[in-house]
């Protein structure tokens, strides 16, 4: 989904600054390469020289502020390489990437979010394996559970950028501190806590999954969470390839975990109706009731903070922040659902190679990071470099040795069932079909 950036009027001057202050270092793009190698700003970049003049073309999503500041991050490498990098994004990047590359005007990069489709351009031998340089880069950077959904029949075709944490349930400090409500730490608890505010005659839940074309995403995040709350990592991969099928009782027992909470009439909706009004709340206002005091807890993912009304402070001790969607068994590691993008590479020119290899490396990533609202799991980037604070709670939970990660799973799954059937039958579902039901429906449509 997409992530709606807040602007800030000091972070902007200060990025001005900055590119002033790199260019001034680092020289233009007409200055002699030596005097940029020579540098001490550029220092960083000597392993990227020699590409003097050369263009390398990027595809992706990401438009408006969140474009500049793609712009922004990578203004000094430009600077101190010679490599002019020609930006593009686009509302409709998913079916124009196909147009374009079956036309035969590929970008150089793309930023892929769906590793079901970077497998797509694989298997049609569009994508270039990624160089040894970016493939060592990454390996260094990034834990085997990222790296290998960018890994198609033993080949590494690119490096994770931005990574979004899904697994959070969002709350008010505040008002938990005044209800002396404490932060539950595992499944239990969090049915606990439920109960107890459901008990003090305010609903505990607000639940939102209108999304236009795309309704009933959010909740297809609720099952992947518990289906790795409920069951091994492995049985999720399984199920993501239909190893496991989709009315496999180890499904079922996810759909009714998460039910105990979506189909509570005692803890749903606040602020918008009961169970069935979930379907025609929008995502975006969903969890705003936490604001007014109408409900207490909103589960959705790290994106979620630029969703708040404006003025609202979103931190620790602010008028909302985010808490881990506890485990059921913590004995059994720290699941963590989310998405991401891999940098993509169509062309294998040195520059395009050099440009790969850069996107990849820790000083991207805190370059990328200073700018705000941006997470990565990449292991070199640096807590002290994230000012938003649940984007440093995500960073955190990324780079926690406990944490195992698991990528979207209907973004893993072939289109026609994970934005497809998968979103029609949680709508289904929460409009009152059974689980049963719901589930062989959508393991009926899975492509033969």
């Amino acid at each position: 989904m997409a992530v709606f950036a807040r602007p800030r009027q000091a972070l902007a001057i200060a990025g001005v600054l900055g590119l002033a202050l790199s260019v001034t270092a680092c020289g233009t793009g007409n200055d002699k390469k030596s005097d940029k190698a020579g540098s001490a700003e550029c220092a960083a970049y000597e392993k990227y020289q020699g590409h003097k003049g050369k263009k390398v073309t990027i595809y992706s999503s990401i438009r408006d502020i969140e474009a500049d500041r793609l712009a922004e991050s990578w203004k000094q490498f430009e600077d101190c390489t010679g490599i002019e990098i020609d930006h593009e994004g686009s509302g409709e990047f998913e079916a124009q990437l196909g147009v374009r590359v079956d036309g035969g005007n590929a970008p150089d990069l793309a930023f892929i979010p769906q590793p079901g489709l970077l497998k797509r351009f694989v298997d049609s031998g569009k994508l270039k394996p990624a160089g040894a340089d970016t493939k060592a880069m990454a390996e260094q950077n990034y834990s085997a559970d990222w790296l290998k959904y960018s890994t198609v029949n033993g080949q590494f075709y690119g490096a994770p950028l931005g990574s979004n944490v899904k697994s959070f349930v969002w709350y008010s400090p505040k008002t938990f501190k005044e209800k002396g409500w404490t932060v539950p730490t595992t499944w239990d608890e969090l049915i606990a806590l439920s109960d107890k505010i459901a008990a003090s005659g305010t609903k505990p839940w607000c639940v939102g999954i209108e999304s236009g074309d795309a309704t009933g995403w959010p909740a297809t995040d609720w099952i992947e969470d518990l289906m790795l709350r409920t069951q091994t990592p492995e049985v999720y991969d399984q199920w993501t390839t239909h190893g496991v099928a989709f009315n496999d009782p180890k499904v079922a027992e996810a759909l009714d975990k998460a039910g105990q909470i979506l189909k509570n009439e005692k803890y749903v909706n606040g602020g918008f109706g009961g169970v069935k009004s979930i379907a025609t709340t929008s995502f975006q206002e969903a969890g705003t009731p936490i604001t007014t005091g109408k409900c207490a807890l909103h589960r959705q993912a790290s994106f979620y903070a630029n969703q708040w009304p404006k003025g609202t402070k979103v931190a620790e001790d602010g008028d909302v922040f985010a808490f881990y969607f506890p485990a059921v068994d913590p004995a059994k590691g720290k699941p963590v659902l989310g998405g991401g993008e891999f940098v993509a590479a169509f062309a294998d020119r040195a520059e395009v190679q050099a440009v790969q290899t850069y996107l990849a490396s820790g000083e991207y990533a805190n370059s990328r990071a200073k700018i705000g609202d941006w997470v990565s799991a990449n292991k070199k980037l640096d807590l002290a470099n994230v000012p938003n604070p649940v984007d440093k709670l995500s960073v955190q939970i990324l780079q926690d040795p406990k944490t195992v990660f698991r990528f979207d799973g209907s973004d893993l799954m072939p289109a026609a069932v994970g934005a497809g059937t998968f979103w029609k039958g949680m709508v289904d579902w929460i409009n009152g079909k059974d689980t049963a039901t719901v589930l062989q429906g959508i393991e009926s449509s899975w492509p033969k």
